[in-house]
């Protein structure tokens, strides 16, 4: 029994930590990307609602790189204090925006 009690507080501990997409997209990419990443960022970016996780996810990471358009020097900050579950979980939420 105490097995069980054990295995289900770890369970609940590891879904208080895991990653919240929609939180993380509030605090780090709402003011630019607007709601539900419906708008050009500071009229620059692409509108990014409804990229797949995998473009979201390249993106980004190319930022943490250098890499990018006109607002690699904006990103590369706020790409590089993500970490990969973090990157993760606000790509899937920014691709359930549609």
């Amino acid at each position: 029994m105490k097995k069980v009690a054990c295995m289900l507080i770890s369970v609940a501990a590891v879904s208080l930590m895991a990653a919240d997409g929609e939180a993380i997209y509030k605090s780090k990419c709402f003011s630019c990307h607007g709601d539900k990443a419906s708008k050009a960022a500071l009229n620059k970016s692409q509108i990014i609602a409804g990229w797949d996780v995998s473009k979201i996810v390249g993106s980004v990471n190319g930022y943490k790189n250098g890499e990018g358009g006109p607002m690699k020097n904006v990103m590369k900050p706020i790409a590089t204090a993500l970490s990969d579950d973090d990157l993760k979980a606000v790509a899937t939420a920014i691709a359930s925006y549609k």
